[in-house]
C-alpha cells in the first residue's frame, strides 16, 4: 500500500488490489476515505469528506497528478 503524500494528516494511497483499475487514489482521514481517478479528477466515491475538503483534496491531487500516474504505472508494471 503506497502511501504517496501525508498532507495536513490526510494520507493520499493506492492498494496492491487496485491492479486493474485505472490510475486513483484514496484519501483517508479519521474514518473518512475518498477516491479520486487521477486522469479525470473525478470522485469515484465519498465517504465523509465536506464539498469544500474535496476541493482543497483535488487541487493536492491536480498539483502531483503526473507524478502519481508514473508511480502507479511503476508499481504496477504498466
Amino acid at each position: 500500500m503506497p502511501t504517496l503524500l501525508i498532507w495536513h494528516g490526510y494520507k493520499f494511497r493506492f492498494y496492491a488490489l487496485d491492479v486493474g483499475e485505472p490510475p486513483h487514489v484514496h484519501i483517508v482521514k479519521d474514518g473518512r476515505s475518498l477516491k479520486i481517478w487521477l486522469k479525470s479528477l473525478e470522485v469515484a466515491h465519498n465517504r465523509g469528506y465536506t464539498d469544500q475538503e474535496i476541493g482543497r483534496l483535488l487541487e493536492v491531487a491536480s498539483d502531483h497528478r503526473d507524478e502519481w500516474i508514473g508511480v502507479w504505472n511503476d508499481f504496477f508494471g504498466v
